[in-house]
């Protein structure tokens, strides 16, 4: 599948409901889904017997891009109710259940999930509430596996976060994310910020 194809796809999927202020929601652009997901292949990182792990899924955009690029099983976890729901509505428009899993919990320190191979993931970015990221960054150093993170780009606490542990952490990449108006916190039609690609790697 060509890039160009893949974006086009995610572009059309039913779009995150984003009603939870206090979780940062924010829809992932399909374009920029299918330039993580397709980063995330040159790196060797996808393979067709893998399982994944999408976590803070949303309408599972990054979790099925990575089905359609030929993953064994996508783990989607999500707290938010409504997103889950237009999250299995888009699973099944892609006929793409059987390989799915989703999990309705809040990521947090008692939250189980089993090895994976890879984990993807756009956090909140603490923008809100402080450190809203830390039980996301916590459960991927609890799993253990090579991580894509989706994260602003002027962050500047994963990499020692991370290194501290021992882990390798590189941001390769960077490109807009486009932030429409839809809290009342925003006071412009479209707001814009710089999104890193990060790539978290245990030693």
């Amino acid at each position: 599948m060509r890039i160009r194809h893949l974006a086009m796809m995610l572009s059309d999927l039913e779009p995150h409901p984003c009603n939870d202020v206090s979780l940062e929601q924010y829809s992932t652009d399909g374009n920029l889904a299918a330039r993580l997901l397709f980063d995330i292949s040159a790196f060797g990182d996808i393979n067709d017997n893998y399982t994944v792990a999408d976590l803070g899924a949303g309408n599972g955009i990054l979790g099925i891009a990575a089905l359609k690029l030929g993953v064994q099983q996508v783990i989607f976890v999500e707290t938010d109710i409504e997103a889950c729901n237009v999250l299995e509505k888009n699973l099944i428009k892609h006929n793409a259940l059987n390989s799915s899993l989703i999990v309705n919990e809040h990521i947090s320190s008692d939250t189980f999930l089993k090895k994976v191979d890879l984990i993807i993931c756009n956090p909140p970015w603490g923008r809100q509430k402080q450190k809203a990221d830390r039980p996301f960054l916590e459960m991927i150093l609890k799993n253990g596996s090579i991580t894509h993170l989706l994260h602003s780009a002027s962050a500047t606490h994963i990499r020692p976060f991370f290194e501290s542990r021992g882990w390798e952490v590189e941001m390769y990449g960077e490109a807009d994310f486009a932030l429409p108006v839809k809290y009342s916190h925003h006071k412009r039609q479209r707001d814009m910020t710089k999104v890193g690609f990060w790539r978290l790697c245990p030693n």
